[in-house]
C-alpha cells in the first residue's frame, strides 16, 4: 500500500513539475515581488532604519525569505483549483490512484518551487552586502525551519485551492499572510512599535520564525527562539494538514 502511494505520488509529482518547467514565469513571479521589497527597503527605506546590526540586508532578509514562501504558495492553491474545475479530480477517481497523491504531489511540487526561489532570493541578497556568520548546522537548522514553514503554509493553501469558487478567490487567500511580517519583527525591531501593535508583533508566529533565522544567519545564540518557530511552524503545519484532508474528503470524495 504505502509502495503504491509513494509511486501514484512519484508519478504525479513528476507531471507537476513538468508544467513548472514549462512555464518558468511561475518562480520569477514568486521571486520578483520579495526581490523588489529587498531592494526597496535595502535602497530607499535602510538608511533611515535603526536596527543595530551592521549592514540592514543581514536583518531584514529573514522575513523577505518568509514572503518569498508566502508569494509561492498562492501558485499552489491556483493550480489546484484548475486540476479541480478541469476534471482531473474524477479522472483520477475513475483509475487505481491513492487519492491523496493528487495533493501530495502539489505539495512537493510547492516545495521544489519555493526552494528555487528561496536560492535565488539569497543570490541577490548576496549580491547586495548579505553576509553570514553561520555554521554548517545553522544553515541546516535554518533550512529546516523554511522547510516546514512552506509544508506548514503550503497545505494551508490546499483549503483555499478545493474550496475556491473563482481563480481570484484561490489564490487571494495568500494577502493577508503577506502582510504579517510588517507587523512582527521582520523590518524593524519590536520596541520601536506602539503598545498594542507591539504586542501583536512579539506573540505572532512570524516574529518568532524571523528572530530565529536571523540569529541562526548571524551565528548569534538563539536560546528558546528556534524551538519556539519550530513549534510554531509544526502545529501550523498539523492544523493545516488535518484541515485539507478533511475538505478533500468533502470536496473530492
Amino acid at each position: 500500500m504505502t509502495r503504491h502511494f509513494l509511486a501514484d505520488t512519484a508519478a504525479l509529482l513528476g507531471r507537476s513539475l513538468r508544467h513548472i518547467s514549462r512555464s518558468p514565469d511561475t518562480v520569477i513571479t514568486t521571486t520578483i515581488m520579495p526581490i523588489a521589497f529587498l531592494l526597496l527597503f535595502v535602497y530607499v527605506f535602510g538608511g533611515a532604519i535603526r536596527t543595530g546590526s551592521d549592514r540592514y540586508v543581514n536583518y531584514l532578509l529573514p522575513g523577505i525569505l518568509l514572503i518569498t514562501v508566502v508569494s509561492g504558495i498562492s501558485y499552489t492553491a491556483y493550480r489546484l483549483f484548475l486540476d479541480l474545475k478541469g476534471g482531473i479530480f474524477e479522472r483520477f477517481r475513475s483509475m487505481p490512484i491513492a487519492r491523496s497523491a493528487v495533493l501530495w504531489a502539489h505539495v512537493l511540487t510547492s516545495l521544489v518551487a519555493n526552494l528555487i526561489s528561496l536560492v535565488v532570493v539569497v543570490l541577490v541578497a548576496l549580491a547586495m552586502g548579505f553576509r553570514s556568520g553561520a555554521g554548517p548546522l545553522a544553515w541546516l537548522a535554518v533550512t529546516g525551519i523554511l522547510l516546514l514553514f512552506i509544508l506548514a503554509l503550503t497545505w494551508l493553501a490546499v483549503i483555499p485551492g478545493l474550496t475556491a469558487t473563482s481563480v481570484d478567490g484561490a489564490s487571494a487567500f495568500s494577502y493577508p499572510l503577506i502582510l504579517l511580517p510588517f507587523v512582527s519583527s521582520a523590518f524593524v525591531p519590536t520596541d520601536t512599535m506602539p503598545g498594542p501593535v507591539r504586542a501583536f508583533a512579539e506573540h505572532q508566529p512570524v516574529t518568532s520564525i524571523v528572530n530565529a533565522l536571523r540569529g541562526l544567519l548571524g551565528g548569534q545564540p538563539v536560546g528558546d527562539e528556534v524551538w519556539t518557530a519550530l513549534a510554531w511552524c509544526a502545529g501550523l503545519l498539523v492544523v493545516a494538514y488535518g484541515g485539507a484532508m478533511v475538505v478533500h474528503r468533502r470536496r473530492v470524495g
